[in-house]
């Protein structure tokens, strides 16, 4: 089991500072270095990770970023191996026509799709999108949402009368070649009979080891019920550098941003989340900068401020690889990795930590030869 490295396009806007960076928010003119989500931008970003050697690159899904269908997909005509990873939000489409939608970028892009299913953990969020349901009932929509999905790849008709939809001879002509991968995650019970039915990667933010290791055995309990096998992958932020002293003095510069009002403001409006992982991740912290080192080498600062994954690897080079290889012994094969900003910080991964992994026989061939060959210890 190799490891599987993924990076990030902020499609939201990019910049050197945990403070709101999303260029298209109300505040982004009060708030220095913004990098607006251009495409020029995410073109540099993916390049730098398709030549670094990752896999494929997350792009996310919301108000406040560009579509991720439409953006991937140009970037594709930018790169030539790099896959997308494809967020998206079932039950705001048709799933007949988000199959449609996966086969045709399948041909376009020469098999480049992967999938990240959002469920939505918000009833805020979801309803700009005009989604009033609450968040099981979300659940169980994704869950027949996925069934018609995985049903009209087949190539034939395919008919569900569920609760939620009524699909009669559902089709996609030409099915995806590949079928593309299904990322999914989720931290309720809600979600995790829906990942065990459908998830080919079951993705959790990145809690510290032990308690990843209870996700992991959790869903893969679930999964040999319905007779499934599921991989795992963690999201995580990441700060590398030559010593472990440099990556601790840029983390420690990001939290020189955040004043109380910050602070306490972002982990008000987060705590409202419906989100369970999104409440984990809040436990972790518990709104404090103290004891943000909840892991060696795990920092939960990127938490006090943002939602989502709120965890980053910090340390080294050499540390940073051995978090990686913790989780990678616990089953972890995919690795969704992202830091601010993300261009610089795909360098110093790409150029720092690919080779320690690759050296310890932890990266496919395919990957070890994307990485970059350091001579005589310098950049």
């Amino acid at each position: 089991m190799t490891v599987h490295l993924h990076w990030f396009l902020p499609t939201g806007g990019d910049g050197r500072t945990l403070v709101d960076r999303h260029a298209y928010a109300s505040n982004a003119r009060s708030v220095h270095g913004i990098r607006p989500p251009d495409i020029e931008y995410l073109a540099q970003i993916a390049k730098a990770a398709e030549q670094l050697g990752f896999e494929a690159v997350l792009t996310p899904t919301g108000t406040w970023c560009e579509d991720a269908w439409l953006t991937t997909v140009a970037l594709a005509q930018h790169t030539e191996r790099l896959k997308f990873l494809v967020a998206f939000r079932p039950g705001l489409i048709s799933p007949t026509l988000a199959a449609q939608m996966a086969a045709t970028y399948q041909r376009v892009t020469r098999g480049r799709l992967l999938l990240n299913v959002v469920t939505g953990g918000d009833s805020t969020e979801q309803r700009r999108f005009g989604d009033r349901l609450d968040h099981d009932q979300r659940y169980a929509r994704t869950d027949e949402f996925l069934t018609v999905v995985r049903g009209v790849w087949r190539g034939q008709p395919y008919d569900l009368h569920g609760t939620h939809y009524q699909v009669d001879g559902g089709l996609v002509a030409l099915p995806p070649e590949p079928v593309p991968q299904l990322f999914f995650g989720g931290s309720s019970e809600a979600a995790g009979p829906v990942a065990a039915r459908h998830a080919d990667v079951y993705l959790t933010w990145g809690e510290p080891p032990a308690q990843v290791k209870e996700k992991i055995d959790w869903i893969r309990s679930l999964a040999e019920r319905e007779g499934r096998t599921v991989r795992f992958g963690v999201r995580l932020h990441t700060i590398s550098r030559d010593s472990s002293a440099e990556a601790w003095a840029t983390a420690n510069r990001l939290l020189d941003d955040l004043d109380p009002e910050t602070i306490s403001a972002a982990q008000s409006a987060l705590g409202r989340s419906e989100s369970v992982g999104q409440q984990r991740m809040l436990a972790l912290h518990g709104g404090s900068r103290d004891g943000l080192e909840i892991h060696p080498n795990l920092w939960a600062g990127v938490g006090l401020v943002r939602g989502g994954a709120g965890t980053a690897l910090v340390g080294s080079h050499g540390e940073v690889a051995d978090l990686i290889e913790e989780y990678h012994a616990l089953g972890v094969e995919h690795f969704v990795l992202s830091g601010y900003p993300h261009l610089e910080e795909a360098y110093w991964f790409g150029e720092g930590v690919i080779p320690e992994l690759a050296a310890r026989g932890l990266l496919d061939n395919r990957t070890a030869a994307g990485a970059p060959i350091l001579v005589a210890g310098g950049r």
